[in-house]
């Protein structure tokens, strides 16, 4: 199967780095039309270079989409779009009792709002010109609720309900809206969390990571963290022509960590 997106505008938010760069060097290898997006300049303008060099199709811009007026910036900046990327995102290992009202209010900004703002400014779009993908960048976590980061947990459920409810809204179109959920996986900031934990443990960090998958995600089936590519095979496929039939879905792309059928 090839995978041909030539023609297409995709945008993935929170893209620099990690899972979302990914993604955006594999569409962009689809031969999609990328817009690179995060909330600093150099770091936009570093990651568009890097993608550059390699002949893709790619600008950026420079929006916090955490907020309503970065949204909204960024959609004045691109009207339209054919693939939604919802990947913008954050976590956070905090005990329950030490969450503030302030942190449940943050979580839900970045990884639940902007991927609602920035749909209900593209959705319409697509449905006219009866094309389009949205997918939601979710986790695991949204499933098998993480005892270290509840508020964590909390907003991938939330980014699940609100693709399935989305998806209600293209009854007999071409548009698509699904969610991914990711496992662990060795993006920059997880990274460097592993690295703190090898630290602090007195391990390496291909110690640490393992251990961390034997301790808190013990159900997992490849018994390692994923690789930023592997998600974004799932992610590129999701969004391309090929994947017409799914729609609605919660797409696991977690190692076998949850531990159903469907």
């Amino acid at each position: 199967m090839k995978i041909d997106l030539s023609g297409k505008t995709a945008l993935v938010t929170g893209s620099t780095a990690g899972i979302g760069h990914a993604i955006a060097k594999g569409l962009a290898g689809s031969g999609a039309s990328v817009v690179i997006n995060g909330r600093g300049r150099d770091k936009v303008d570093a990651a568009v270079r890097k993608l550059e060099a390699t002949g893709a199709k790619v600008r950026g811009i420079a929006a916090d989409v955490s907020t309503a007026s970065g949204c909204k910036a960024l959609v004045a900046a691109l009207p339209e779009v054919d693939i939604l990327i919802n990947n913008a995102g954050i976590f956070e290992p905090k005990d329950f009792f030490d969450i503030p009202d302030e942190d449940w209010t943050r979580f839900f900004e970045v990884n639940v709002m902007s991927g609602v703002r920035l749909s209900r400014a593209y959705m319409k779009g697509m449905l006219k010109r009866n094309w389009g993908r949205i997918v939601f960048i979710s986790s695991e976590s949204g499933l098998n609720i993480p005892a270290e980061m509840i508020h964590y947990g909390m907003s991938k459920t939330a980014q699940l309900s609100v693709a399935r409810g989305l998806a209600q809204l293209t009854r007999g179109t071409a548009v698509t809206v699904n969610s991914v959920l990711p496992g662990p996986t060795m993006s920059e900031g997880v990274e460097t969390f592993v690295k703190d934990l090898a630290k602090q443990n007195w391990q390496s960090v291909d110690e640490a990571a393992a251990n961390f998958v034997k301790q808190h995600r013990p159900s997992s089936l490849i018994q390692r963290f994923a690789s930023v590519d592997e998600i974004a095979n799932m992610v590129v496929y999701v969004a391309s022509k090929e994947a017409s039939a799914t729609n609605g879905a919660a797409l696991r792309a977690e190692g076998g960590i949850v531990n159903t059928i469907a």
